[in-house]
């Protein structure tokens, strides 16, 4: 039988147990169970649940899984036996995972759906999507596997778990362009694994990043171009929403939300319905608008550190991981459809803040470079860091131990890290306390790995 303990902090029962268990004649074997209250800090109030965690230490393993709390599920604790097979089979009748504490945890993702096309979130913990952690079977919240022990897993950095994404934009061209937008906290960085032929036939897409160093050099003064900038965005914002008032009402006819995307072959079929002048006039102040902005072209592989206050719009079809620290704030310069999630532009307020002058990509720097592997520094910002693993057939890395936990995404190849055998665009939560963890590369060809963690 295994008794549930009423406790304030899980982490701290956890190590209590885990020293006695040392003590103990029988390590193996041995069920721990606690019940906690939990503040679910990314939702509005910040709503309180229990949760219900449950550990099983087999040899020098510690596994877990993690549930809301219930009668029933009490229940069934209560009556359940000892051993690492019998917390195998409770976890599989009630719907749980199996995680191990010292080992990396497969990230389920969640797709955010946008006027763009969807965000694809590895690490999300917001209103809007939480990502899962699963055991290829089952899965629970990744805030709530944190919550089990945030010192273990993310060193106490659980509520500032960099943001790890897929940016997939639809490959239609205006529908499938980001928000021209810059941040003044949000530090970011993407990689792209992905060219639409259809969109860019040559491979070659693009970022819209920054200013028109050309026209910008036609005004006296960057106050005067900003000036000019924002006279055409307005011009452009007030038949926007001249238009997006129109479509409002074929959607509120449709039974949709006057905030809910919708596809694109939706919004095509009513944008025909608009009038042909109006649409040619959108076209031209457009083109207008675009032409203050720079285009610079991307590939497959590049990457793209994008600096605070730096006005940008990843184009359509151009498929990105990103990594960015955990905060939701932005400023929208511009945008050639309706702004789903806030009823205004922000363009006077950004341009005043905006950087003109937008420092050229720089290279990547090479770290270390072994028998088998090389190792790049994609990025190093204040708050976190991100390198580029590229494997070279059959070759093996040992993972350096740190502090801090990691994130792991394959983007090409296929890696065996641990027991997880992980193709592109699978991602880990490597924990802050963990064992020996090795890299193996399965594929005969090279596999690229992207590694990232706080400073």
């Amino acid at each position: 039988m295994v008794t549930i303990e009423n406790v304030d902090n899980p982490e701290v029962a956890l190590n209590l147990w885990l020293e006695e268990s040392e003590l103990s004649e029988r390590e193996s074997g041995r069920v721990l169970a606690v019940e906690y209250e939990y503040d679910q800090y990314y939702l509005p109030g910040s709503p309180c649940i229990k949760l219900l965690a449950i550990y099983c230490k087999d040899g020098g393993d510690v596994f877990f899984t993690v549930a809301e709390s219930s009668h029933s599920l009490h229940d069934k604790v209560h009556s359940m036996e000892l051993g690492l097979d019998a917390f195998h089979s409770f976890s599989k009748i009630n719907d749980l995972p199996v995680l191990n504490l010292s080992a990396p945890l497969l990230l389920q993702t969640v797709s955010i759906p946008k006027p763009w096309g969807r965000e694809i979130w590895y690490t999300g913990i917001e209103e809007r999507g939480v990502s899962r952690v699963t055991d290829g079977l089952f899965s629970a919240p990744l805030s709530w596997v944190l919550s089990v022990a945030p010192g273990h897993l993310a060193a106490n950095r659980e509520r500032k778990i960099n943001l790890l994404k897929i940016l997939d934009p639809l490959a239609e061209e205006v529908y499938g362009d980001l928000y021209f937008e810059l941040h003044e906290e949000k530090r970011e960085v993407y990689v792209v694994t992905n060219v639409d032929r259809q969109a860019w036939p040559n491979g070659v897409g693009a970022i819209r990043y920054g200013f028109n160093p050309e026209v910008r050099k036609t005004f006296l003064s960057d106050e005067a171009f900003k000036a000019a900038y924002l006279d055409v965005v307005q011009d452009y914002e007030s038949l926007r929403r001249q238009i997006d008032q129109q479509l409002d009402n074929y959607r509120k006819a449709e039974g949709i939300a006057s905030n809910d995307p919708v596809s694109p072959e939706v919004m095509k079929g009513w944008v025909l319905m608009l009038s042909p002048t109006v649409l040619a006039q959108e076209k031209k102040l457009r083109e207008e608008m675009n032409c203050f902005t720079s285009l610079l072209p991307l590939e497959e592989g590049d990457v793209v550190q994008v600096p605070l206050l730096t006005p940008h719009s990843l184009q359509h079809g151009v498929r990105t991981v990103e990594f960015q620290t955990p905060v939701y704030e932005r400023m929208i310069l511009s945008f050639a459809q309706k702004v789903l999630t806030q009823d205004h532009w922000d363009t006077e307020v950004a341009l005043e803040r905006a950087t003109v002058d937008v420092s050229p990509v720089p290279e990547l720097r090479l770290l270390e470079e072994g028998q088998g592997y090389r190792i790049e520094e994609i990025v190093m910002f204040e708050d976190f860091q991100v390198t580029r693993l590229t494997m070279f057939p059959s070759s093996e890395y040992l993972l350096p131990i740190t502090d801090y936990y990691g994130l792991l995404m394959v983007i090409n190849g296929a890696v065996k890290c641990q027991n997880a055998s992980l193709t592109k665009e699978h991602a880990v939560l490597l924990p802050a306390v963990r064992s020996d963890t090795q890299l193996v590369n399965r594929s005969d060809s090279e596999s690229i790995v992207l590694l990232a963690s706080p400073v």
